[in-house]
């Protein structure tokens, strides 16, 4: 099995976009769920986290911005690490992600390159 990073998007920095404390208790609810699926499945791996609203970008250009995006509807929320045979089958367990019901989500599956095997 290949390690895989699912690395999530959403609006995190505009107040207007976080959702209601009951909205947020469905969404947890939900991401639980989901969560103890995959470590049922034994694919879940050991890591990822979720990231706070603040943060800076450093370009090569010695540009920094702050804040954690490039555009707000792209911050990178949290990620988890998984396990699976090939980046297709990553993306099945990704699909299955409830961020995707909320707008302007996205999932990004990144297969963990092995040192000497990039």
């Amino acid at each position: 099995m290949k390690e895989f990073s699912l690395l999530f998007r959403m609006d995190i920095t505009s107040e207007e976009a976080q959702p209601s404390p009951e909205l947020l208790q469905t969404y947890l609810a939900q991401w639980s769920t989901w969560i103890s699926k995959l470590s049922n499945q034994e694919v879940l791996a050991p890591g990822g986290n979720h990231f706070s609203r603040e943060g800076k970008v450093l370009r090569s250009n010695n540009e920094i911005t702050d804040g954690p995006y490039t555009a707000q509807q792209q911050s990178v929320a949290g990620y988890i690490l998984v396990y699976a045979q090939d980046l297709e089958a990553a993306s099945v367990l990704a699909s299955e992600c409830p961020i995707l019901q909320g707008e302007n989500t996205s999932v990004e599956v990144r297969e963990i390159a092995v040192p000497g095997k990039l």
